[in-house]
């Protein structure tokens, strides 16, 4: 009999000068990019936090701390392969997951496509099976004044 799980990921990084702006693997031109200890790309960091809560293997603060050097500047797309060994080697797969990012700026659709495919390649899976949708809060609270993005992430496991 297989088991099925579900997790769910949030994150999110306030804007910062002097970086790039990567989402779901694509760095998308912005005049800022996101604070953090990695690249900081808040799409792919709430993805890996609802793979790795389905698995009830802790977060990505546990796996890569940003306390540790070794983990500076790093790819999330390269630590969300990571993540998909992980699943994979204790027998899980993902059915499924759905994400969405929440941001005034920048626009989204046009590089909807190719952060799909790019999450979807280093956890070697087909791009259907990663929804990516975003949206805005009408300028409320700290995304809607521009400070920073939020993103959210569900995941179906399935392990046979």
């Amino acid at each position: 009999m297989s088991e099925t799980r579900i997790g769910l990921g949030y994150d999110v990084h306030a804007f910062a000068q002097g970086r790039a702006l990567v989402l779901g693997g694509v760095e998308i031109e912005n005049a800022t990019g996101l604070a953090g200890h990695s690249d900081a790309d808040v799409l792919v960091h709430a993805l890996m936090d609802a793979i790795l809560g389905a698995m009830r293997a802790g977060d990505i603060g546990a796996h890569f701390p940003d306390t540790d050097p070794a983990w500076a500047g790093a790819s999330s797309l390269g630590l969300l392969a990571r993540v998909g060994d992980l699943m994979r080697a204790d027998g899980w797969s993902l059915v499924d997951a759905d994400t969405v990012l929440v941001l005034e700026s920048p626009r989204i659709s046009p590089h909807r496509d190719t952060m799909r495919a790019r999450m979807a390649g280093s956890l070697g899976i087909d791009p259907s099976r990663i929804g990516l949708k975003a949206t805005t809060t009408e300028g409320l609270g700290a995304m809607g004044r521009g400070e920073g993005i939020a993103a959210q992430a569900v995941v179906l496991l399935e392990r046979s």
